[in-house]
């Protein structure tokens, strides 16, 4: 840890240094996030994800993330209470679909309270490295719960041609309303639209967006799944069938063309990882796209998948943390997707 800065009362952001031999494994696209390890006495660790505040246009070798605190929330408050500069912490490679595929169009934000934390890593890269105007409308319990006002500020005044604002303070105004919403909207009807915060605020955004007749694959939600395994333990693998025998998978990855026998039960990416292979991942729970791969031939299954749409699956994407195979050979690939 290199800094670690007191955004609000209940909220943090902890800026981590990159080692020079890794940076480039931690490349990451605005919107990101990573996955970290966070200590416990019960049960040695936990993994929790956080999305990333920094831009990779700003901010060179060094990840922010912003944590706020939740109540009950183990891992938040771990980390608010404990995190200091100087500590070293286990943190997984930047994963996640909540990214521009383009920064030189027009953008509009929603953030809700904690969700503006990849929405500022967007606003910031879109600002520095793209070309269209920006839109953020961020809502908020009260003043004293407003997170990075500061950087805001300093980014409204830098770019006032190209950046405005709506602060919207439930103590003043209530909780945000459709008419809010649709006011932005209507007049931003081409823009990319980008939200992220709790459910019924995203729920409001997304409905005055259709309201409004944004195009549907304009229209970006983030969306977090809670992992409910360890990430972190590479060397058990799972089981996620009850399908026997042994199939061959042909791998190419990071340059190199690999050939291991595949349980028909196990996971890919399990397989790959138990023998040392580099291979990427995050949640391992099929929630986050880093194992994405690519399907040259033959078949596999995907026991769960909540972030591919069906257009990445006709173009050949598959989940390595999920994938199971259906033929006895198959060939991937997780380079130049």
């Amino acid at each position: 840890m290199t800094d670690v800065v007191q955004e609000t009362i209940d909220s943090v952001t902890i800026a981590f240094d990159i080692p020079d031999e890794i940076v480039e494994d931690f490349k990451y696209a605005p919107g990101q996030f990573v996955t970290v390890k966070i200590p416990s006495e019960q049960t040695g660790h936990v993994a929790r994800c956080y999305s990333l505040s920094s831009s990779p246009y700003v901010d060179d070798f060094r990840l922010e993330i912003g944590v706020k605190r939740t109540r009950d929330g183990y891992a938040s408050n771990w980390l608010c209470d404990n995190v200091t500069v100087g500590m070293e912490m286990t943190v997984l490679a930047p994963s996640g679909q909540f990214t521009a595929k383009n920064l030189d169009v027009d953008m509009a934000f929603f953030a809700g309270g904690s969700g503006i934390t990849p929405v500022l890593s967007l606003v910031k890269s879109a600002l520095i490295a793209g070309g269209g105007e920006v839109v953020l409308f961020y809502a908020n319990r009260d003043i004293e719960s407003v997170m990075y006002g500061g950087q805001l500020e300093q980014i409204a005044a830098e770019f006032p041609e190209r950046f405005s604002m709506v602060n919207w303070l439930e103590s003043e105004r209530g909780i945000p309303t459709a008419q809010a919403v649709t006011e932005i909207l209507s007049d931003h009807k081409g823009t990319e639209v980008f939200m992220c915060g709790p459910a019924p605020f995203m729920d409001l955004v997304e409905r005055a967006a259709v309201e409004c007749g944004v195009n549907h694959a304009n229209v970006h939600r983030e969306v977090f799944q809670s992992l409910s395994g360890d990430p972190f333990d590479t060397a058990t693998l799972r089981r996620l069938s009850d399908d026997e025998g042994i199939a061959t998978a042909t791998v190419y990855l990071n340059g190199d063309c690999i050939t291991v026998e595949w349980p028909r039960n196990t996971p890919l990416l399990d397989v790959l990882l138990s023998q040392g292979h580099n291979a990427p991942y995050s949640c391992r729970e099929g929630a986050c796209s880093a194992c994405v791969c690519r399907l040259v031939d033959g078949d596999v299954d995907m026991v769960q998948n909540n972030i591919l749409v069906e257009e990445d699956v006709q173009d050949g994407e598959r989940l390595a943390c999920q994938a199971l195979p259906l033929t006895d050979a198959v060939t991937v690939s997780f380079d130049a997707l």
